[in-house]
Protein backbone atom coordinates (compact mmCIF):
# COMPACT_ATOMS: atom_id res chain seq x y z
CA UNK A 1 0.00 0.00 0.00
CA UNK A 2 1.51 2.85 -1.25
CA UNK A 3 -0.08 5.49 0.93
CA UNK A 4 1.58 3.40 3.59
CA UNK A 5 4.76 2.61 2.64
CA UNK A 6 5.20 6.90 1.89
CA UNK A 7 3.93 7.52 5.50
CA UNK A 8 6.32 5.13 6.80
CA UNK A 9 9.25 6.78 4.96
CA UNK A 10 8.32 10.35 6.04
CA UNK A 11 7.41 9.47 9.64
CA UNK A 12 8.97 6.24 10.78
CA UNK A 13 11.78 6.32 12.75
CA UNK A 14 14.99 3.68 13.04
CA UNK A 15 16.16 2.36 15.73
CA UNK A 16 19.47 0.18 16.78
CA UNK A 17 18.05 -3.74 16.99
CA UNK A 18 15.88 -2.96 13.13
CA UNK A 19 13.35 -1.13 15.31
CA UNK A 20 10.75 0.25 13.65
CA UNK A 21 8.73 2.71 15.33
CA UNK A 22 5.79 4.26 14.04
CA UNK A 23 4.14 5.31 16.93
CA UNK A 24 3.36 9.10 15.35
CA UNK A 25 0.38 7.68 13.43
CA UNK A 26 0.04 4.10 13.24
CA UNK A 27 -0.11 2.96 17.40
CA UNK A 28 0.21 5.10 20.07
CA UNK A 29 -0.45 8.66 18.39
CA UNK A 30 -3.46 7.05 15.43
CA UNK A 31 -3.66 8.89 12.44
CA UNK A 32 -7.44 8.29 11.55
CA UNK A 33 -7.58 9.30 8.20
CA UNK A 34 -4.54 6.40 7.74
CA UNK A 35 -6.44 3.97 9.24
CA UNK A 36 -9.34 4.70 7.39
CA UNK A 37 -7.40 4.13 4.35
CA UNK A 38 -6.13 0.85 5.74
CA UNK A 39 -9.41 -0.66 6.68
CA UNK A 40 -10.93 0.37 3.22
CA UNK A 41 -8.24 -1.72 1.64
CA UNK A 42 -8.25 -4.94 3.47
CA UNK A 43 -12.03 -4.42 2.56
CA UNK A 44 -10.86 -4.72 -1.17
CA UNK A 45 -8.81 -7.50 -0.32
CA UNK A 46 -10.95 -9.71 1.63
CA UNK A 47 -14.40 -8.63 0.18
CA UNK A 48 -14.64 -12.05 -0.80
CA UNK A 49 -14.04 -13.93 2.14
CA UNK A 50 -17.06 -13.68 4.03
CA UNK A 51 -15.09 -12.29 7.29
CA UNK A 52 -17.80 -12.33 10.33
CA UNK A 53 -15.07 -11.05 12.97
CA UNK A 54 -12.06 -9.05 12.85
CA UNK A 55 -9.98 -10.31 15.58
CA UNK A 56 -6.80 -8.95 17.31
CA UNK A 57 -4.34 -8.87 19.98
CA UNK A 58 -4.62 -5.79 22.46
CA UNK A 59 -3.48 -3.23 22.11
CA UNK A 60 -1.52 -1.72 19.25
CA UNK A 61 -4.36 -3.99 16.76
CA UNK A 62 -7.53 -2.64 18.47
CA UNK A 63 -7.57 0.45 16.39
CA UNK A 64 -7.17 -1.26 13.14
CA UNK A 65 -9.82 -3.99 13.67
CA UNK A 66 -12.20 -1.53 14.99
CA UNK A 67 -12.05 0.41 11.39
CA UNK A 68 -11.65 -2.92 9.14
CA UNK A 69 -14.67 -4.09 11.10
CA UNK A 70 -16.60 -1.11 10.20
CA UNK A 71 -15.54 -1.65 6.59
CA UNK A 72 -16.84 -5.54 7.20
CA UNK A 73 -19.72 -4.18 8.79
CA UNK A 74 -18.93 -7.04 11.74
CA UNK A 75 -17.50 -7.03 15.42
CA UNK A 76 -14.07 -6.45 16.53
CA UNK A 77 -12.86 -8.64 18.83
CA UNK A 78 -9.50 -8.81 20.80
CA UNK A 79 -7.70 -10.95 22.97
CA UNK A 80 -6.39 -9.83 26.17
CA UNK A 81 -2.87 -10.40 27.17
CA UNK A 82 -3.70 -11.19 30.92
CA UNK A 83 -7.06 -13.10 31.94
CA UNK A 84 -8.96 -10.36 33.74
CA UNK A 85 -11.76 -11.50 36.27
CA UNK A 86 -14.18 -10.39 34.39
CA UNK A 87 -13.47 -12.33 31.17
CA UNK A 88 -15.59 -15.28 32.91
CA UNK A 89 -14.39 -18.61 32.78
CA UNK A 90 -15.17 -20.33 29.43
CA UNK A 91 -12.06 -18.86 27.79
CA UNK A 92 -9.86 -19.71 24.96
CA UNK A 93 -5.80 -19.53 25.97
CA UNK A 94 -3.09 -19.61 24.36
CA UNK A 95 0.52 -18.19 25.23
CA UNK A 96 2.46 -15.66 22.97
CA UNK A 97 6.47 -14.20 23.04
CA UNK A 98 6.72 -10.72 22.87
CA UNK A 99 9.51 -9.94 20.20
CA UNK A 100 9.38 -5.84 21.57
CA UNK A 101 9.23 -7.07 25.31
CA UNK A 102 11.42 -10.18 24.95
CA UNK A 103 8.75 -12.09 27.18
CA UNK A 104 6.01 -14.69 27.14
CA UNK A 105 2.58 -13.51 28.37
CA UNK A 106 -0.83 -15.76 28.02
CA UNK A 107 -3.25 -14.20 26.37
CA UNK A 108 -7.11 -14.91 26.67
CA UNK A 109 -10.33 -14.46 24.28
CA UNK A 110 -14.22 -15.18 26.15
CA UNK A 111 -15.71 -18.33 24.03
CA UNK A 112 -18.57 -16.18 24.03
CA UNK A 113 -16.97 -14.22 20.94
CA UNK A 114 -15.61 -17.06 18.82
CA UNK A 115 -17.43 -19.93 17.28
CA UNK A 116 -17.29 -22.28 14.42
CA UNK A 117 -19.88 -20.29 12.65
CA UNK A 118 -17.29 -16.94 12.00
CA UNK A 119 -14.71 -16.68 9.23
CA UNK A 120 -12.09 -14.40 11.05
CA UNK A 121 -9.52 -12.11 9.34
CA UNK A 122 -6.50 -11.73 11.63
CA UNK A 123 -5.14 -8.45 11.93
CA UNK A 124 -2.43 -6.65 14.01
CA UNK A 125 0.22 -3.76 13.22
CA UNK A 126 3.47 -5.53 12.65
CA UNK A 127 4.47 -8.62 11.71
CA UNK A 128 7.59 -9.77 12.95
CA UNK A 129 8.41 -13.60 14.20
CA UNK A 130 5.13 -14.16 13.80
CA UNK A 131 4.19 -15.03 17.40
CA UNK A 132 0.96 -12.92 18.13
CA UNK A 133 -0.37 -14.27 14.91
CA UNK A 134 0.09 -17.35 15.89
CA UNK A 135 -1.27 -16.83 19.35
CA UNK A 136 -4.46 -15.84 17.28
CA UNK A 137 -4.85 -19.01 14.86
CA UNK A 138 -4.31 -21.65 18.07
CA UNK A 139 -7.73 -19.58 19.34
CA UNK A 140 -9.42 -19.83 15.96
CA UNK A 141 -8.32 -23.18 15.99
CA UNK A 142 -10.00 -23.99 19.81
CA UNK A 143 -13.00 -22.26 18.21
CA UNK A 144 -12.86 -24.09 15.21
CA UNK A 145 -12.87 -20.86 13.61
CA UNK A 146 -12.29 -20.22 9.83
CA UNK A 147 -9.47 -17.64 9.04
CA UNK A 148 -10.25 -16.14 5.82
CA UNK A 149 -7.20 -14.20 6.22
CA UNK A 150 -4.11 -12.96 8.00
CA UNK A 151 -2.95 -8.65 7.57
CA UNK A 152 -0.42 -6.82 9.00
CA UNK A 153 -0.22 -3.04 7.98
CA UNK A 154 3.67 -3.90 8.69
CA UNK A 155 5.39 -6.99 7.93
CA UNK A 156 8.72 -7.51 8.42
CA UNK A 157 10.35 -9.38 5.33
CA UNK A 158 13.79 -9.77 6.70
CA UNK A 159 12.52 -11.79 9.73
CA UNK A 160 10.63 -15.11 9.56
CA UNK A 161 7.07 -14.65 10.68
CA UNK A 162 5.53 -14.20 7.41
CA UNK A 163 7.23 -16.48 5.26
CA UNK A 164 6.43 -19.11 8.31
CA UNK A 165 2.99 -18.30 8.03
CA UNK A 166 2.80 -18.28 4.44
CA UNK A 167 4.75 -21.62 4.32
CA UNK A 168 1.89 -23.14 6.79
CA UNK A 169 -0.92 -22.39 4.03
CA UNK A 170 -2.12 -18.75 5.54
CA UNK A 171 -3.86 -16.62 3.51
CA UNK A 172 -1.20 -13.53 4.44
CA UNK A 173 -1.39 -10.32 3.04
CA UNK A 174 0.68 -7.41 4.68
CA UNK A 175 0.00 -3.56 3.49
CA UNK A 176 3.78 -2.58 3.54
CA UNK A 177 6.69 -5.30 3.53
CA UNK A 178 9.97 -3.90 4.68
CA UNK A 179 12.64 -6.05 2.92
CA UNK A 180 15.49 -4.44 4.82
CA UNK A 181 16.85 -1.86 7.11
CA UNK A 182 20.35 -1.05 6.90
CA UNK A 183 21.69 2.18 8.03
CA UNK A 184 18.88 3.88 8.67
CA UNK A 185 17.05 3.07 5.34
CA UNK A 186 14.25 1.06 4.68
CA UNK A 187 13.77 -0.78 1.66
CA UNK A 188 9.89 -2.07 0.65
CA UNK A 189 9.45 -5.46 -1.23
CA UNK A 190 8.29 -4.78 -4.57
Amino acid sequence: MKQLEDRIIKDGKVYPGNILKVDSFLNHQIDPILMDEIAKELSRIYKDKNITKVLTIEASGIAIAIMAAREFQVPAVFVKKQRSHNIGKEIYSSMVHSFTYDKDYPIALSKEYLSSDDTVLIVDDFLANGQAMMGLIDICKQANAKIGGISACIEKGFQDGGKRLRELGYPVHSLAIVDSIENGIIQFRK
